[in-house]
């Protein structure tokens, strides 16, 4: 192939890389992707030696070589702190599954003035988990959404008993609700 073609290659591998990390480090993915890391690894040596004349294709071969760096040495610090068991994503998932959690992703509570408290300490757990903000969130807010939640949802799904779980969804903690029969 033609330097072009070999650059364009490179990366198209090196965004698939970028998503299968990404998707190794949410859990979707339950193996580090290395034979596409070993691809991408041989295609940003491939021209190390050469010199490359065109100066667009120079530039974008470099620009894609300094990406591949930078994310590189992002990955391996996240399989770092994975493996000494330090990654934040991963201590959230312990917690919960150490409180009784379904799967690690879902705290089924009832919801009383205890439980109440439990969920708030568990929706601030999650806001901490996804790096957002937790100070506009308090326990009377949470507990009167709730309160006011109750007796509509109870109603709509002709049931006595609510339950509510904290969920996290696209990066974002939700509260949510669920018949119990």
């Amino acid at each position: 192939m033609a330097i072009p073609e070999d650059i364009a290659r490179f990366e198209q591998d090196l965004g698939e890389l970028i998503i299968k990390y990404e998707q190794y480090f949410l859990g979707i993915e339950k193996r580090e992707p290395l034979k596409l890391l070993q691809t991408v690894e041989k295609s940003s040596r491939k021209y190390t030696p050469a010199n490359i004349v065109n100066t667009m294709h120079r530039f974008k071969y470099n620009a894609l070589i300094a990406r591949f760096n930078s994310y590189r040495q992002h990955w391996n610090r996240i399989v770092r702190l994975i493996e000494e068991g330090k990654y934040s994503r991963d201590q959230f998932k312990m917690k919960l599954h150490e409180q009784g959690g379904d799967n690690g992703r879902h705290l089924h509570e009832p919801v009383g003035s205890a439980e109440a408290e439990r969920l708030y300490q568990q929706y601030l757990e999650a806001r901490k988990a996804c790096h957002l903000p937790t100070g506009t969130i308090t326990l009377d807010l949470i507990a009167s959404t709730i309160a006011k939640q109750k007796p509509l949802l109870t109603e709509k799904y002709h049931c006595e008993q609510i339950e509510f779980k904290v969920v996290i969804e696209d990066g974002k903690p939700k509260i949510k609700a669920r018949p119990k029969r």
